[in-house]
């Protein structure tokens, strides 16, 4: 059995996922499994992971061909999960697999660890002026009615145990998964922990980010909409 299951969600990342994950096998030295669930790229992101997969059978293609979305895919790739520890991370080398170990020593001391872009000790020079401005406004805003207990509520770089998932089940459309996950598993009683990291320019391909302020517009009702109704249900409810 492995000790931690890694599930990556692809669309279009052919450059990037090779690397990614040679790197997540270099910087875990323990039983892994590699989930990779593309959402049948036309760049041919799953040829990559299928060729490695062949040699390595720590590594497992799921290739949806009927489905699409972030949430869906970390949500099929939980399912898929083989170990007690479950993390998942951007799969453009923004966010860096060196910090995989932390985050998995940190579940010694918590049910679920943040890798954080706003703690000490974090940093945020992958994104503009604007894609910075705005997550910051995000988070802070979302703080300001959920709790300053977590800093970073959009994160998306995640280490688990499973007892999180048997009693959530991620939702959502996009990266506001990440606000109702942490939001509940809080309230759930679960112990959260964030760890500071660098978050880098993405290494190649184009960003699945909101780009330009009618963008980060449209994202951003989402998450209000999102927030608004968590901080108005009572926790029984969530």
């Amino acid at each position: 059995m492995p000790e931690i299951s890694i599930v990556l969600p692809t669309y279009n990342e052919k450059d990037n996922i090779g690397p990614l994950i040679e790197a997540i096998l270099a910087n875990l030295d323990r039983p892994i499994q590699i989930i990779v669930v593309d959402d049948d790229s036309p760049d041919g992101t799953w040829q990559v992971v299928q060729e490695m997969a062949r040699n390595d059978e720590r590594i497992q293609l799921l290739r949806r061909t009927n489905e699409r979305g972030l949430t869906s895919a970390l949500n099929a790739g939980i399912t898929h999960a083989k170990s007690d520890i479950i993390a998942w991370m951007d799969c453009d080398l923004s966010m860096p697999p060196q910090k995989l170990p932390e985050l998995v020593v940190a579940l010694a001391e918590c049910d679920l660890a943040v890798g954080s872009r706003y703690v000490k000790g974090a940093k945020d020079v992958g994104h503009s002026f604007a894609g910075r401005a705005f997550s910051w406004t995000i988070n802070f805003c979302t703080a300001l009615l959920l709790g300053f207990a977590i800093r970073d509520y959009t994160s998306g770089f995640i280490a688990a145990k499973r007892e999180v998932f048997d009693q959530i089940t991620l939702r959502g459309d996009y990266g506001e998964y990440c606000i109702d996950l942490l939001h509940r598993a809080r309230k759930k009683g679960f112990k959260i922990k964030e760890i500071p990291y660098c978050f880098v320019p993405r290494k190649s391909g184009e960003s699945k980010t909101a780009t330009g302020m009618w963008g980060y517009f449209r994202r951003g009702i989402k998450y209000v909409i999102l927030v608004l109704r968590l901080g108005f249900t009572p926790s029984k409810d969530l």
